[in-house]
Formats: C-alpha cells, structure tokens, sequence
C-alpha cells in the first residue's frame, strides 16, 4: 500500500447527543435521541417539532467568540480531533490544510442582524462578517496556525463527505501530508422554514426506513477528522484508528430536491468507491446510510443498496433519529459514526424503526450489534 494513502488519526464530533466521541457513541449504543423541541429561535408554528438542537452553550465549551455558530461548532470539533490525533503541527504547518463541508455557513448569525436592524433600527453588522461558508475554515486554520490547502465545500447534503474524500485526493496527489476534514452546518430560520415548508419534516421525529415514516428531522453540529498520509502517521508514531482506501462521488442531476427513484446516484459513487479500494461488494460488512425518513430517499437508497449488493444486503442503519439530519456535517459526522464502529467491533442501531416497509423489504440494524465487523488487514 502507498505510503500516501490516507489515514484517519482523529476524530472530534459535536451533536446533539454530546459533545465528545465517547457521549456520541454512548448514545447511539443505547438509542437515545437527541431531539427535542427547538429553542433556539422562536417557530410558532413548528417549535415543539423534534429537532437535533446542541442546547450546550459552545462558549462555555472553549469556543471562540468570534464566529459564526457554525464556525464555532466546528472549531469545536476540530480542536477535539487535533487533541485526539495528538498532533503538533510544528514544523509541518505548510504541508497542513482544512477541507470542510459547510453549506449554512453563517446564516443564524445573519438573521439576527436582520431581525436587529428591522426590529429595531440598529445596525449590528458584525455577524454579517461570518456570513460565507469558508469562514469556519479560516477560523480553523487561523486558530491552529495551517497554512496547507484550505477551502469550503458546498453541496449540501453530501458536502462533508465529499470534503474528506477532496481532502484524501490531496493527500495521495501529494498536495498535503496532513489534513483536517469533515462538516458542519447549524441550523438557521432559513433551513428551518425551507424544510418545513417542502412538507419534508416528520412532526414526531424521523423513522427512517420504517414503513410509517413521515418525514426528516433537522439537526445541527459538525463532524471533523484528521487525515494524513500514512508515512506521515508513521513517522510520528501515530495510532492509526482507519484506512480510507475508497471514495466515490457521483451526481445524476435527476431533481433539485429528490433523489433518482433508482438511486442511480448513489449506485455510480458506491461502486466507484469499491472499485478504487480494489474491493468487492461482499467484503463490506456494514454501510452506515443516509436514512433521511422521508418517501423518496428511504426507498431510492435501498434500492441501490440492493442494485450495488445484489440482493446481499450488508447490515445497515440510519442515525438520523439521534442526530437530526445535520445538512453539510451529516456525512462527517456519519464517517465518524463508521470509524468508531470499527474501532468498537460494534454496529449502530437505527432507533424510530418498528415495521418494514414492502416497498423498502429490508429490515435496518434495530439494535446494537456486537463484534460483526470483521477484522481485516
């Protein structure tokens, strides 16, 4: 294997189960959800709607006080990654870089100056400062002194994950030895109103995959690992918690809201990922899915599973119901879901799921399962 393949050294997570990785995990080891009724702003008509709201006051928590609340939430995580890695970018900060999937950027903070300036007449226009996306990256890379490649990736749904699989590209192109990667995304009046209003959102919280789901759940937070090629690792006698061996991405462009009822998307970035690890469709033990709740997706997405493993589904599940979905953080904070689950030999349940759906015909993870992933080298 090349001495540039890409490594996961460490990981920092913030959700609305906790703030750390072992809170995290032992929450989806019992099922406990985090959503509850929003209060961050006021919804009239949706606020007692389950939401995966961080209710921790993230200053309190060491963020910085400058920022956005999606800059804050992921320089949490960040910082909880690099602590994990045992990382010191002395000496390397050149060949050091951030790649962050974001795609709410700012925006909580921007309502509030508006609603300041329309309410009220005052003009507070400093949040306004944190508005773009790229603005959590510059915060992380600024606060831990990187001077590698450092962008923002914006593509919703799929902007974290396509983040970490940008910044292992980077990693094997030669580009960088270390990089910090992942998602976050908070939530906004914005998202808020613009789910609810697309009739997408489960008034009781998602049941993904079950045959009475209803709809999505909105959640908040950020997911951030620390990649860096395996020489790198080595050299610092890092402990390695994971390979990232194979990606993929794909884009079948199919509606602006919906994905293609064949789930042609998602077959395409599937196997293209098991194609670059050299890998067939019966080595995967475990696929950690995207289980939004909604009509569509549930359905489109195990059709693709069934497509990529002929009728051979691995064991799989959705954490939605105990995170929300988290817009551009839910791939990083999933990939930090799958490299604990290797690291414990432990597979994530997916809570809210009570009865199969005959358009779907497979059943999810319903409880935690122990030691089913099998060892490889």
């Amino acid at each position: 294997m090349s001495a540039r393949f890409p490594v996961i050294t460490g990981l920092g997570i913030i959700a609305a189960t906790g703030t750390s990785v072992d809170e995290v995990w032992n929450a989806i080891r019992t099922g406990t959800s985090g959503l509850k009724p929003l209060t961050l702003f006021p919804s009239p008509r949706y606020g007692q709607v389950p939401t995966g709201e961080i209710s921790q006051d993230l200053i309190a928590l060491g963020a910085p006080t400058h920022g956005s609340r999606s800059d804050q939430l992921g320089w949490l995580a960040a910082r909880d990654a690099i602590a994990s890695a045992k990382i010191n970018f002395t000496g390397i900060a050149d060949r050091a870089g951030v790649m962050l999937g974001c795609s709410v950027g700012g925006s909580f903070n921007s309502e509030q100056f508006l609603t300041t300036l329309i309410k009220q007449g005052k003009m507070r226009a400093l949040p306004t400062r944190f508005h773009e996306c790229v603005s959590v990256v510059d915060l992380i890379a600024d606060s831990f002194g990187l001077f590698g490649p450092s962008m923002a990736i914006t593509t919703a749904c799929s902007s974290g994950a396509l983040a970490i699989a940008t910044a292992a590209e980077m990693i094997m192109s030669g580009q960088a030895d270390v990089m910090l990667a992942g998602g976050v995304d908070s939530l906004s009046r914005m998202t808020w109103a613009g789910f609810h209003s697309l009739l997408l959102v489960d008034a009781t919280g998602c049941h993904p995959f079950d045959v009475n789901r209803a709809g999505t759940t909105m959640g908040e937070g950020a997911g951030v690992l620390v990649l860096e090629s395996e020489e790198s690792a080595k050299r610092r006698g890092a402990k390695i918690l994971a390979r990232l061996t194979g990606w993929g991405a794909s884009c079948d462009a199919y509606h602006s809201t919906a994905p293609h009822p064949e789930g042609a998307g998602a077959v395409a970035a599937m196997r293209s990922a098991l194609r670059r690890a050299g890998l067939e469709p019966a080595a995967i033990d475990y696929v950690n899915a995207h289980g939004t709740g909604t009509r569509d997706n549930d359905i489109a997405e195990t059709i693709a599973l069934k497509t990529v493993f002929h009728n051979r589904v691995p064991p799989f599940s959705s954490t939605k119901r105990i995170f929300g979905h988290a817009l551009a953080a839910s791939g990083a904070i999933e990939a930090v879901v799958c490299v604990e689950a290797l690291c414990r030999q432990e597979l994530p349940p997916n809570p809210g799921f009570t009865k199969c759906d005959p358009a779907i015909g497979l059943e999810p993870v319903v409880a935690l399962l122990l030691r089913l992933v099998a060892q490889r080298q």
